[in-house]
């Protein structure tokens, strides 16, 4: 199993030591690539909208490209975000911010459809949950069928000090969670992602997309016809 790990700090802190565990619990045969935001990527969307014409007109292609290689080629992608004010961390929103080509509304990546993902937060206080939360509404925007979220409040600026009820819960939830992503197995795309996908093909078919290379990406998939990304 190929694994990208996406941290949304340079610091190894609490949420690195969550996706750490989460790691150590799956039992397959695994290799992992990881990436610090802001250290691998240290750059705002200037909202140029250069990459709707072509990923690899972004002025800052070469260091995003690093990260979405990685994600391309993994069978699963953690996105590791401390929760900063309620909110996943300013360098995971601007990584989120310069993949919005991404956006199945643009030009979605087939191979995301088939892509499993698991969004980790922690937080001294509240707001984790909802931190892991905005994070996954991207990636299920970005046509990824299988998403686990985990916001845990610690309590504590590190695990040697935190509670030892939270310490538990944490140690089972990432056990079952490594149990699960262990299994060999496909990945449904439900109901959901299906019908976001049929609504932006009709967008893109009534010619109502951002860019006329949109509706091309799209014909040259085959979507506009009978193909489908999930079907391969």
């Amino acid at each position: 199993m190929k694994i990208t790990v996406i941290n949304g700090q340079n610091h190894k802190g609490n949420t690195h030591f969550v996706a750490h565990r989460l790691i150590d619990n799956i039992t397959c045969e695994k290799e992992v690539e990881e990436f610090f935001l802001p250290r691998d990527l240290d750059h705002f969307c200037t909202g140029c909208y250069s990459c709707l014409e072509g990923r690899e007109r972004c002025p800052f292609h070469e260091e995003k490209d690093r990260i979405e290689r990685s994600m391309l080629e993994s069978d699963l992608i953690i996105f590791a975000t401390p929760n900063y004010c309620m909110m996943p961390s300013a360098p995971m929103k601007a990584f989120l911010d310069l993949s919005f080509t991404n956006w199945m509304s643009h030009k979605p990546h087939e191979c995301m459809f088939s892509k499993r993902a698991v969004v980790i937060s922690t937080a001294a206080g509240a707001g984790a949950k909802k931190a892991a939360k905005l994070v996954a509404v991207n990636l299920r925007n970005w046509g990824i069928p299988y998403i686990k979220t985990f916001g845990i409040s610690v309590n504590a600026t590190d695990w040697d000090t935190a509670p030892e009820k939270k310490r538990r819960k944490m140690e089972r939830s990432m056990s079952s969670l490594g149990r699960s992503l262990s299994k060999e197995r496909g990945v449904r795309v439900g109901i959901r992602t299906r019908m976001m996908f049929m609504v932006f093909r009709g967008m893109q078919k009534a010619g109502w997309g951002a860019s006329p290379s949109e509706r091309a990406y799209w014909e040259g998939n085959g979507w506009l016809d009978g193909a489908r990304p999930w079907k391969k």
